[in-house]
Parts: structure tokens; sequence; C-alpha cells
């Protein structure tokens, strides 16, 4: 079945609409309106926004992009979440050429390139929506950031549907449904990454000053 790609007007007055809505009201319209063509990329940091899809549309592809460098807790958080919640959970690698080197102690940008922003672009191809955790709270550059818009590189809508959710209501969310945590989470952690650029971070600091913490980047590339 054709997907007709909506137009801007009706991406905006759908996204202001949002705005009030549960995620899972969001989650249920995008695969009502964009069927199997709607695929879902998850880090795996937390369980709220798979938990979401397992309620609204347990069909749909979760991916999982595992640049060789995800902490051995996160995989294996993944696969008991997998199994928790019946996903329909996906691993993506990187190219076969693509092996684990040192690229990232001297070009964390090309290292994320070949090991996030490639493997996505694989896992977008020919898709129509595209589900994402991004959150107004994570950090500045996302601090503007629509439940729904138009991405004009990869060709499809983005769909943040947990975009104004806090901290709080994140945790609210997981307590409420008994949702363990990544096993880094109470060691530091709270925004995870790749085990080699990701440090833990004090009680108080900006939850992603542990991501390349140092270098100035803030971005891995999947959300500019």
């Amino acid at each position: 079945m054709t997907i007709t790609a909506p137009s801007l007007s009706e991406l905006a007055a759908r996204s202001a609409e949002f705005e009030s809505a549960h995620p899972i009201e969001v989650i249920a319209w995008t695969v009502d309106r964009f069927g199997s063509g709607t695929v879902c990329t998850a880090s795996f940091e937390d369980a709220v926004l798979v938990s979401l899809i397992a309620k609204a549309a347990p069909a749909t592809e979760i991916v999982l992009i595992d640049t060789q460098y995800l902490f051995a807790e996160t995989a294996w958080f993944a696969d008991e979440l997998r199994k928790r919640l019946k996903l329909n959970l996906t691993i993506l690698h990187p190219e076969p050429h693509i092996v684990p080197d040192n690229l990232w102690q001297t070009d964390t940008t090309a290292c994320c390139n070949v090991r996030k922003v490639e493997p996505l672009a694989r896992s977008l191809r020919g898709r129509d929506a595209w589900l994402t955790g991004v959150r107004r709270v994570d950090a500045p550059t996302r601090a503007n950031a629509p439940i729904l818009s138009w991405d004009p590189v990869r060709s499809l809508v983005k769909v943040n549907p947990l975009a104004t959710w806090s901290n709080d209501d994140m945790e609210l969310y997981r307590t409420l449904e008994e949702l363990p945590k990544n096993p880094l989470t109470d060691r530091g952690y709270p925004s995870i990454g790749c085990w080699p650029c990701t440090q833990p971070v004090a009680p108080g600091e900006d939850p992603r000053s542990g991501r390349w913490a140092g270098s100035g980047k803030v971005e891995c590339g999947l959300h500019l």
C-alpha cells in the first residue's frame, strides 16, 4: 500500500494537538497512519519508549544499533526487555568492513558516522515514519523538538512521542508499570551511549555531561 506523505501544515497542526496527548496516543496515531512503514529506534537507556510501543503497537519493529561499543549491561537489558515485553526487536550492525578499532580516540564524529549514522540510514530506508525517544529536557539542542516533523534528509515523518515528558514523568511511568532500569542508571549513568565515550556524572550535573566529556560534542548525529 502506498502511503501519502502528510503536508507540512498537517504535521504542524497534528503536532500542536498532540502537545497535551499521552505518548500512547501519538504512537497509535503514527502506526494507524503509516502502518508497517513505521519503525522505532531505541538506545535502551531506559524501558519507557519500548514499553509504550509494546502497549500501543506491539508489531512495530524496534531497532537497536549495535555500534560494537555498547555497554554489556545495555545489550543484556535490551534482551531482557525483548523477552519480557515480547518486542519485535532487530539488532542492526555497522557495515561488515567496519571492525572495532581506535577511531573513537581520534575522531568521534567519524566513529559515530560509521557506527550510528550509516546504520540508522539503512534502518530508515523505505520507511514512512520514525519513532524516537527524543525529549526536550534531554539537552539544549533538543529543547524545541516537535512531536511531529518532516525529516527532509531522510524523507519521512519523525515522531517524538516523549518530547513533552519530564524526568519525573518518565520515572512515574516506570514505577507504575514496574519496569526495570538499565543497570548503569544507578551507577551514575543517566545518559548511556557507547562505553568509550560515556562517563558517569555526579548528582545534580547535566545528565548528558558524561557523553563525549570534555570534547564539546553534544550529539552523535542521529538527531541533527
